[in-house]
């Protein structure tokens, strides 16, 4: 069967955020201007940014917590969480991320194809978690945590994950663990940074486009 021009489009407007398609973003991408009206790009933050956030993300890590039979359900929560901080620092770089095989072009100057040097920046640079994390620890905790979860649902180098920390600490180095319903709301709060200074930064905004612009 022939696809005629209406439902390729059909088939390309795929959800970005929530309910909102492909097609919304670029009609509403043209009213974004870096450095302009901040109230515009707070309604980015919160339509697509936020939207995106918590349906992909938040909304499936609140699902597992609720299931509560602490039999396992901890690394598929920490694998979203990886997964999220990953999204998180590409956007606040503006980078998308793009498999290079042998042959393939060189990568963009807004594109990367591995993910460690992504992971650590935030852990290291990003508020609240650079207040626990140094660039030894964070390169440790994506090694250890981060690709053993996702590649092999466990941890390794001795690295385990309890559900949650009395002094509210996101992670035990000198233990090695990691408390995964603290490393939640400190995600949480920097969501939260992100929210205050998007609409004010020209350089977060001109990132925000270009990541939104490679969805």
């Amino acid at each position: 069967m022939t696809m005629n021009k209406s439902n390729a489009r059909i088939r390309g407007d795929f959800f970005i955020a929530g309910r909102k398609r492909l097609s919304h973003w670029r009609t509403f991408e043209a009213t974004l201007i870096p450095g302009g009206n901040a109230a515009l790009w707070k309604k980015a933050f919160k339509a697509y940014f936020q939207a995106r956030l918590s349906y992909r993300y938040l909304k499936p890590i609140t699902t597992l917590k609720c299931s509560g039979t602490m039999a396992g359900e901890g690394f598929s929560i920490v694998a979203i969480q990886c997964s999220l901080i990953e999204f998180l620092e590409s956007t606040i770089q503006g980078r998308s991320y793009r498999h290079r095989r042998n042959g393939d072009p060189p990568l963009g100057q807004h594109e990367y194809s591995l993910s460690g040097g992504i992971f650590e920046s935030f852990l290291v640079n990003r508020p609240p978690f650079n207040r626990e994390f140094t660039q030894q620890l964070a390169h440790e905790f994506y090694e250890s945590v981060r690709c053993g979860v996702l590649h092999e649902a466990r941890t390794k180098n001795g690295w385990t994950i309890l559900a949650k920390s009395k002094s509210g600490r996101v992670i035990e180095p000198t233990l090695k663990i990691l408390y995964r319903d603290n490393f939640q709301p400190a995600i949480l709060d920097f969501v939260e940074w992100y929210k205050r200074e998007l609409p004010s930064r020209r350089d977060l905004q001109d990132a925000f486009l270009r990541k939104f612009n490679s969805l």
